[in-house]
């Protein structure tokens, strides 16, 4: 079983990259079109926080104690923020590049490790067949938000080798979740909407705090295709969730 698990994450983890792998093959036009692709980031990490990760927490966890460590989610990445730019800022320029874009990979790697506990899970639980189910689902959510990641880190301006290294090191918590899982599932089960909740802040904090205040500050007024974006981002995530329930 274990085997099963953590092939199952290892591909899975490949699958929900290969968007933002295509991005690195046409890099000249990605960086051309990459504050409208940290719109669509932005639109991912809202619909997968708001439709996927708090109705999953709310199903294992009180609302209000889902709320307060929601709140915490928000909080902790703000106090993170904060020390980043405390010890990293010397060009208030490069300073906000590298904030913004630390966060997303903090989210992301929290996001990739409860994704690799709930394969794990499907496994333990539901056997093979609900197991692949769940991986091919889980990924299939993923895709978006991977593209937004990459988009995100090329925007930012990290050259092609740091942004794949950097979402691999992501991806890799998928499969370190599902050794996680795998090892300890039955003694986290009763928190695990708590740390969902918690994640879902991550999210909201950095689509609002980070993505859309950088669309605002690099982009036109008038320029309506980031608001388009960042729809299609919100709306992309809440019709995987209908066609591919996971």
């Amino acid at each position: 079983m274990f085997s099963h698990i953590l092939i199952a994450s290892i591909t899975g983890s490949i699958i929900a990259m290969a968007g933002g792998i295509l991005l690195l093959y046409k890099e000249a036009w990605a960086k051309k079109i990459s504050l409208t692709l940290v719109s669509f980031a932005a639109g991912s990490l809202l619909g997968t926080a708001f439709f996927e990760l708090i109705p999953k927490a709310l199903e294992s966890t009180p609302q209000r104690n889902a709320m307060i460590a929601l709140v915490a989610g928000i909080v902790v990445l703000f106090m993170l923020e904060k020390v980043l730019r405390w010890y990293h800022c010397h060009d208030q320029e490069a300073c906000e590049a590298h904030t913004f874009s630390s966060t997303v990979l903090i989210g992301d790697g929290i996001h990739n490790l409860l994704d690799g506990v709930a394969i794990a899970a499907s496994f333990m639980i539901g056997g093979i067949p609900a197991g692949i189910a769940t991986t091919l689902a889980v990924f299939l959510h993923e895709v978006p938000q991977e593209i937004g990641d990459f988009a995100v880190l090329l925007h930012a301006g990290y050259t092609k080798r740091k942004v794949f290294f950097y979402n691999l090191i992501a991806a890799l918590m998928t499969p370190l979740g599902a050794i996680i899982g795998y090892l300890i599932l039955p003694k986290i089960e009763s928190v695990l909407g708590y740390v969902i909740a918690f994640t879902a802040g991550t999210f909201i904090y950095i689509a609002a705090s980070d993505l859309i205040p950088e669309v605002h500050h690099r982009a036109h007024a008038r320029d309506l295709k980031h608001v388009a974006m960042l729809v299609i981002g919100i709306a992309l995530v809440f019709v995987i969730g209908i066609l591919v329930p996971e």
